[in-house]
């Protein structure tokens, strides 16, 4: 059995605003972030570097927060929230959904990329090979918080979480860090490094999130308020399916492409 670590949600006050680890964990996130998507701008010599890039970062935290939010009162709670609105302004009682957050990202993205004039899958291509490192870190702060548990098991890993009962269960959060965030950096990172098409990348990461998601729900514990949706499958299934779906569906259209070269590097001949 793995020990729950005990750990204070809260890291420190100041004065009476709270610093939380899954906070902390989110900052680290864009941070590491920033640095990765700055290395792979300048290789693949696309326009997201400097101030550029600092546009990009701020149009990225707006749609990870408002379509987060929006996320998780339409997907998780419509009722709760239909009938107190003001609720969804109250970010610091958690609930946050990443389908949602994704949404939002990939809007901001659309307006950079309109606003800055270059190619969408330039921009989205690096965009989805450092997103999964603050996936990886959120998934840290939900176990440091015991929040979003697995189910119930006998393994010898398991972890007996605080809000869970006195069961042991799943470290589902953990299983979560490892693949949908780590793992999926590793494959993200070594497709643009290695120059795939474009458009291979962004379409992999609704790949391999999609079925990573799929696969550790069947160890997370269903949200209370929803149970399973449709039969043994949960909500983060029925919203990870399509993006499997449509992952595999434009890998395939673009691999059959032919009138779209592999992405020029810095240096490279025109």
């Amino acid at each position: 059995m793995i020990p729950y670590p005990n750990l204070d949600p809260v890291i420190f006050n100041i004065w009476k605003i709270q610093i939380r680890w899954y906070g902390m964990m989110y900052l680290l996130g864009f941070i590491i972030a920033f640095f990765v998507m700055r290395y792979l701008a300048v290789k693949k010599n696309v326009k997201l570097a400097g101030e550029d890039l600092w546009d990009f970062i701020f149009y990225a935290m707006l749609g990870v927060i408002v379509g987060g939010r929006i996320g998780y009162c339409l997907f998780y709670a419509p009722g709760f929230y239909l009938l107190n609105p003001l609720k969804i302004l109250a970010l610091w009682e958690g609930g946050m959904s990443f389908h949602g957050g994704f949404i939002g990202v990939f809007i901001g993205t659309l307006y950079y990329c309109w606003k800055k004039k270059v190619l969408f899958y330039d921009v989205a291509d690096i965009v989805v090979a450092a997103a999964p490192l603050g996936i990886g870190l959120g998934r840290i702060g939900n176990f440091i918080n015991g929040e979003l548990y697995g189910r119930i098991t006998d393994v010898a890993w398991c972890t007996v979480f605080p809000e869970g009962g006195p069961v042991c269960r799943h470290p589902s959060q953990l299983y979560e860090s490892l693949t949908e965030g780590f793992l999926l950096f590793i494959i993200l990172f070594f497709m643009n490094v290695r120059g795939v098409r474009r458009g291979i990348p962004f379409w992999s990461f609704f790949l391999f999130y999609g079925l990573f998601r799929f696969i550790n729900e069947f160890f997370r514990e269903p949200d209370a308020q929803l149970g399973f949706i449709f039969g043994p499958f949960t909500m983060g299934q029925i919203l990870s399916a399509p993006m499997v779906l449509a992952g595999g569906i434009m890998i395939g259209y673009l691999l059959m492409k032919k009138d779209d070269p592999k992405p020029r590097r810095k240096g490279a001949k025109r």
